[in-house]
């Protein structure tokens, strides 16, 4: 169910990693609906030129420096949003990292912790922060960009591409993502956390973003089609919950 009922003034969303992919173009999309967008991105350069498109097309664009990786930069994030709202209605942890691909018997700990430190640390550093404004919200949702990688229903199917891919940091940081989603639904009823996959794990298809060199069969649109329409509950909307664009996904 889409949150029809809310007026433009009263949305806002942060996006992080948007100056690109799937997390600008959830900002244009919701921008477009008259929301205001806080649009994260780690390179302040870049993340200005991406809103400035966005400010052309007319939307309501906040650049905001932030690296999920770093505290400061994340309660630096925070004091800038209060500048300019006294909530936020939606928060989407989209910044991830890929890793290098190692496979499992080459794989150290320091490869696993740098794709952890922006796919699982990220999210919690994040979310943490931006509780207090979520929480002053009517509707508070949180949306978890995930992948098929971290569904063990999908990594061991042998027909799907993950099962093929073999590797220990994304996949298992995504997996582990999907656990903070579930774990903050129990804990926080009054906010509603969900995840959400870009491709269509039916159709072992996937977006094309920078992440895959752009080789994935559905466009960057379809890719956040999940997205938005999470960030766009109503208040008896689901929550704990793993989808892509066409339905429930498999844990």
């Amino acid at each position: 169910m889409t949150n029809t009922e809310q007026t433009s003034e009263q949305a806002s969303v942060l996006i992080t990693g948007a100056n690109k992919g799937l997390g600008l173009e959830t900002a244009r999309r919701l921008g477009e609906l008259g929301w205001t967008v806080f649009l994260g991105s780690r390179d302040e350069g870049r993340g200005r030129a991406a809103a400035d498109k966005l400010a052309a097309g007319g939307v309501n664009v906040v650049t905001v420096p932030l690296d999920v990786t770093s505290d400061e930069s994340v309660a630096a994030a925070v004091r800038l949003v209060r500048e300019h709202t006294e909530r936020l209605d939606v928060l989407v942890n989209n910044a991830g990292a890929p890793g290098k691909g190692t496979a499992p018997a080459d794989a150290t700990a320091d490869d696993i912790h740098s794709v952890y430190d922006t796919n699982v640390y990220g999210p919690i550093r994040v979310t943490q922060a931006f509780l207090p404004l979520l929480r002053a919200a009517e509707n508070p949702r949180v949306v978890m960009v995930s992948s098929a990688g971290g569904s063990f229903a999908t990594v061991t199917d042998p027909e799907q591409p993950f099962s093929k891919i073999h590797e220990l940091g994304y996949s298992s940081s995504k997996a582990a993502l999907n656990m903070l989603t579930v774990r903050y639904a129990q804990a926080l009823p009054g906010i509603k956390f969900n995840a959400v996959t870009p491709g269509e794990v039916a159709h072992r298809t996937f977006a094309a973003t920078d992440m895959n060199g752009h080789t994935g069969a559905l466009t960057v649109t379809e890719g956040t089609d999940s997205i938005v329409r999470l960030a766009l509950l109503d208040a008896d909307g689901p929550t704990g919950t793993f989808s892509d664009r066409l339905g429930p996904v498999a844990w």
